[in-house]
């Protein structure tokens, strides 16, 4: 009984307010909410890109120091070609981390697959374009294997790519036979691939005006779905702030390379397999298994999704991708040979997706990573070639890059388990 009586008036709670997801304040309060959520992002670890791009600018401001020459026209615009073969098999292995899991044989695919290519084209006059299907499955048959082996067999991705690693090169090296080199005709379909730029100044602005554009399009369709869901979205001023920062970097990028010979077709090439996987990441059914899976297996198991498919077909998609760049590679030196796929490219690919932003420990990363990633292994490489210092000193500078990103990447998840964001 209510106390003062039977007529007395009944309490009423108060009107719940709704609980609103700390993350959306950005798109409730415009660019005040913009610099809230930087703030809350930093503070509870959620970091993101922003040591790698610091990590770029200081790597740039040192070496322009040292050296005009690095940050000429010429040196940009060629870094920016010569980064495309490691990138796009870091793609793949972005894929990879995603799952938290590792591939040791992405190298030996890359030599493998370009070892396919120079042999059915040059060797026995394969036509160019069924050499280029084969090298291309067979990397993905190579993928599908690994996957198999790991998530059916359950032996860990490890193992499976260790010894892939060595059995992927030895299959290389005998395909590539006694002479153990096959030159590249240079007019073939990868010699072209790489080596096209197009001089045309309308085509580097042309394609930083439709990536602007796309990323316009993509932000206000965000928006309007997110309004018609009822759930916070994005202002119209925070769009074109983002739209214009987005402008402003696509738009130096295109002047630079027109300063020089203009837009590399392999550039161009590396930056749509960027956008599509993203999208395929973030936009698509199979992005968010991907990233559930990576970020709570039983989860992920108890809610449906089927493990053993993601596994293996991320693994075929990273060695397919392996493949990719492998032949961008062999093109960048016009051949195929017995160390192919070997060197330090294993270690840059991997140190490429983590130092680019994606988590070792997997759930959290984007293609994008492998752009940043490779653009800071490759400055770091050109950087040094440019003052004349040895690979020693290249490998040891590349290593300590590679352990800082790790130590922040661990810096970070503890400090969103602390702020209960982990």
């Amino acid at each position: 009984m209510p106390k003062g009586g039977v007529n007395a008036p009944v309490p009423v709670a108060a009107e719940a307010t709704p609980a609103v997801d700390p993350r959306l304040i950005v798109r409730q309060e415009g660019v005040k909410g913009y610099l809230g959520e930087f703030r809350r992002r930093i503070t509870s670890g959620e970091l993101g890109s922003l040591p790698v791009v610091l990590a770029l600018i200081v790597i740039w401001a040192v070496f322009g120091s040292l050296n005009s020459s690095f940050l000429s026209a010429q040196n940009l615009s060629n870094l920016s070609q010569q980064i495309v073969g490691t990138g796009m098999i870091a793609i793949g292995v972005v894929f990879v981390l995603l799952l938290g899991e590792i591939d040791l044989s992405v190298g030996s695919v890359s030599g493998l697959c370009a070892a396919i290519f120079a042999v059915l084209n040059v060797t026995h006059g394969v036509n160019q374009w069924v050499a280029l299907l084969s090298a291309l499955v067979g990397g993905a048959v190579v993928g599908l294997i690994q996957g198999v082996f790991f998530a059916k067999v359950g032996v860990p991705a490890f193992v499976v790519t260790l010894a892939g690693n060595l059995g992927w090169n030895g299959l290389m090296l005998q395909i590539l036979g006694a002479n153990g080199t096959v030159n590249l005709s240079g007019k073939d379909i990868v010699s072209r691939l790489y080596s096209t730029i197009y001089s045309e100044q309308a085509a580097a602005y042309g394609v930083a005006l439709i990536g602007v554009l796309l990323f316009l399009g993509a932000s206000v369709l965000d928006a309007r779905r997110r309004q018609a869901a009822g759930v916070p979205s994005r202002p119209v001023l925070d769009i074109a702030l983002r739209t214009a920062a987005i402008a402003v970097i696509a738009f130096l990028a295109a002047y630079t390379l027109n300063q020089y010979k203009g837009l590399p077709l392999a550039l161009l090439i590396f930056l749509v397999f960027i956008v599509v996987l993203d999208f395929v990441l973030r936009r698509t059914t199979y992005g968010r298994q991907v990233f559930a899976l990576g970020g709570n297996i039983e989860g992920a198991r108890r809610a449906g999704i089927n493990v053993s498919w993601i596994r293996i077909s991320v693994f075929t998609i990273c060695s397919t991708m392996a493949a990719v760049g492998g032949l961008f590679l062999a093109a960048q030196i016009q051949s195929a040979s017995q160390t192919s796929g070997g060197g330090n490219l294993l270690m840059n690919a991997i140190a490429a997706g983590v130092i680019g932003g994606t988590s070792l420990f997997g759930g959290r990363g984007s293609t994008w990573s492998a752009l940043l990633g490779a653009l800071v292994i490759g400055s770091i490489q050109s950087g040094m070639n440019i003052q004349g210092l040895s690979n020693a000193i290249q490998f040891m500078i590349t290593g300590a890059v590679l352990l800082a990103a790790v130590v922040v990447d661990s810096l970070a998840r503890r400090t969103q388990r602390a702020a209960g964001r982990a």
